[in-house]
């Protein structure tokens, strides 16, 4: 089979995966208007359907290009997507929770939209510097931390609702209680912050040193995944030394998560040494 046929079976797995997550989404919006559980279940199968297709699409390519696809934003955007709805699987199972992945398949929902946007063609020769073990490990667990830090996100949004709505409207009876949500916000943080500190920091300065001689370049992206661990650093520690949880600790998490949006993409707005990848 040749390359041309491979990428076309590949791209029909990532188009069903795209679909069933966009069902997803329409589901939860019939659920948040109908509050009928089934509808919830069938969302959280759709999204289980959406996640098989994903796999597919990951696996099928990872063979053809014989490397893990990791090398390029509209790659990138799919591995952290599929990590963020496993992650929703595994809370799911813990918790409990159909509704949580209204948030996650939503925000799924979106990168997907925007990895369609960008150039999909495979690497089947990498530069170089895309030839070492440590950027897979770099990208894998910087990746898995940040899927992490998206399940938190989602956890943060429902907690903002929760607060901001009135306790009797229909909309926030749907939500969890606000001592599970955060929770959820806090252990998806606990899971998330060693795996990006491992991950983006430590893998990815000895990835640069290969790469580029030096471990630290003030790269854009190598900034913003320094603000990322800030913020989640100050996160874990006004929960540890100050006490905080409450609204001061959503906010102080969702910033975290924001600037790991505007980090994700640096590269493609402020170039750098990451502008190929």
């Amino acid at each position: 089979m040749n390359h041309i046929a491979h990428q076309t079976i590949e791209l029909s797995f990532f188009r069903w995966a795209f679909i069933a997550y966009s069902i997803t989404c329409v589901l939860y919006v019939v659920f948040f208007g109908l509050n009928k559980k089934r509808v919830a279940y069938a969302a959280s199968v759709f999204m289980g359907t959406g996640l098989a297709f994903h796999t597919a699409a990951l696996a099928f390519r990872t063979m053809y290009l014989h490397h893990l696809p990791l090398t390029n934003m509209f790659e990138y955007i799919n591995i952290f997507s599929w990590f963020a709805t496993c992650f929703y699987f595994i809370f799911l199972k813990i918790y409990k929770q159909h509704i949580l992945g209204a948030f996650i398949a939503f925000i799924v929902f979106m990168l997907m939209v925007c990895g369609s946007l960008l150039p999909k063609d495979a690497e089947m020769q990498l530069v170089p510097a895309l030839q070492s073990y440590w950027l897979q490990i770099h990208v894998t667990v910087a990746s898995l931390g940040e899927a992490a830090f998206l399940v938190a996100f989602a956890a943060n949004i429902m907690y903002f609702l929760k607060k901001s709505l009135p306790p009797a409207s229909r909309f926030s009876e749907r939500l969890p209680e606000i001592h599970t949500l955060d929770i959820i916000a806090y252990r998806a943080i606990g899971i998330g912050y060693p795996l990006f500190t491992v991950g983006a920091l430590f893998a990815g300065s000895i990835w640069a040193e290969q790469a580029w001689g030096s471990f630290w370049s003030w790269d854009p992206k190598e900034v913003g995944s320094l603000i990322v661990w800030l913020f989640y650093s100050a996160y874990l520690h006004a929960r540890f030394v100050k006490g905080w949880t409450g609204m001061r600790a959503v906010l102080l998490s969702a910033a975290g998560f924001i600037c790991t949006l505007l980090t994700f993409f640096a590269n493609l707005i402020l170039g750098g040494l990451h502008s190929y990848g």
